[in-house]
Order: C-alpha cells, then structure tokens, then sequence
C-alpha cells in the first residue's frame, strides 16, 4: 500500500459524515510500515467500538467506518478477509453503514474480521499466527495477500452499494 497523509485518510471515507471524520483520532502515520499493509486499520483505545479501515484502490483512497458488535466467546472464528482462526474474541464482527442514502437510512453490511485488525500481517507471516492456526496453509504468500485483496475489495463494494 502507497503511504498516506492525513488529508487523504480523512478525505477517503465513504460511510461517515465530516464531522464523524473529523473527530476520529488517526494513528500516526509516520510510523506505519505501508510496504507490509493491505489497508490501515486502526481503532482509537478511548472509542474501542469503533474501527476504521482504509485501503488504496484502482479508483484512489477508500476509507470505511466500522462499530464492532461483540458476539459470544469462546468459539473459535475465522477472519473473513485473511482467512486466519483465531480463539474467543480474537474474531469480531464488524459492521459498516452502506454509503449515501442506503446508510443513512440504516442499511448496514458486517464482516467477520481480525479484531487487531493485523490480516496483513497474518497472511504475511510478520507475526506469529493464533494456536489455533497451526495447521501450515499451502498457499504461497503471494496468493494469501491476492486473496485478503479480493476478500476485502468484495467488502468495500459492498459498502458502496
């Protein structure tokens, strides 16, 4: 992923208003390793229900609004992007308001995703997977991150609808 400035993370949403956007707190971007990154994800520790997601696409920046819905642990869950297991809560639903009127009138679309928000880092195997992922994946690195692109591409279309 191509670094980015905070104009054109703030400028990217899709599904929050301008003062929504104005009020998130961005991580910082200086320190962000974009060469290893899929998209930016991120929640602020003082709003942890709250997450937002950012990518770079064909047609420029994409950024998303997400509110995370607890659901029960103790089950084990897999990523719908990276495609990582995870145990408990490691796992979490995310779900973003569709963009323009869909989303202002309610309609809303949720994914399963890595609660730390690190699928590139998982698929890439810059950290060390959850015990329940153990199982070696065949697939080269290549096509693990060509598939956490379809995966989270098909998502954002999806908002965009």
């Amino acid at each position: 992923m191509s670094p980015l400035t905070e104009r054109e993370v703030r400028s990217s949403f899709v599904n929050a208003s301008r003062g929504e956007v104005s009020r998130m707190r961005l991580p910082d971007l200086d320190e962000v390793e974009w060469d290893t990154l899929d998209f930016l994800g991120w929640s602020d520790p003082r709003t942890p229900q709250q997450a937002q997601l950012v990518t770079t696409t064909d047609e420029g920046s994409v950024g998303v609004a997400l509110r995370r819905h607890q659901l029960g642990g103790g089950r084990a869950r897999m990523c719908s992007l990276c495609m990582t297991t995870h145990p408990g809560s490691g796992v979490t639903l995310l779900v973003a308001a569709r963009a323009g009127k869909a989303g202002r009138d309610g309609n809303t679309v949720g994914l399963d995703i890595c609660a730390d928000l690190r699928c590139s880092a998982y698929v890439r195997g810059l950290v060390p997977l959850p015990v329940m992922s153990r199982v070696p994946e065949t697939l080269p690195v290549e096509d693990k991150v060509a598939r956490l692109r379809l995966n989270l591409d098909a998502f954002l279309r999806r908002v965009q609808r």
